[in-house]
């Protein structure tokens, strides 16, 4: 078996109400910050063990899917690297 980390980005679909975000935005534009748009997320790392990056990979999606993400309303990215 080998070390992975999978990173798990979850964010709310385009369209979704985003109120932290909203708020964030208004803060920075106060504060003199040209954006378009804000955008909040949430981040999981997640250290296991695997057989392959594939595996790890196919393990951290099904834990998003059954828990870390809300899929009617949620999107999500997965991103494996081995560790040292």
């Amino acid at each position: 078996m080998t070390a992975y980390t999978a990173t798990v980005t979850v964010r709310l679909k385009h369209g979704v109400l985003d109120p932290e975000a909203e708020t964030t935005k208004r803060a920075l534009e106060r504060l003199g910050f040209e954006l378009d748009a804000l955008r909040s997320a949430d981040r999981f790392d997640i250290d296991l063990d695997a057989p392959s990056a594939r595996d790890a990979e196919d393990r951290a999606d099904e834990m998003a899917e059954r828990l870390l993400a809300n899929p009617t309303i949620h999107d999500y990215d997965v991103e494996v690297t081995e560790r040292e």
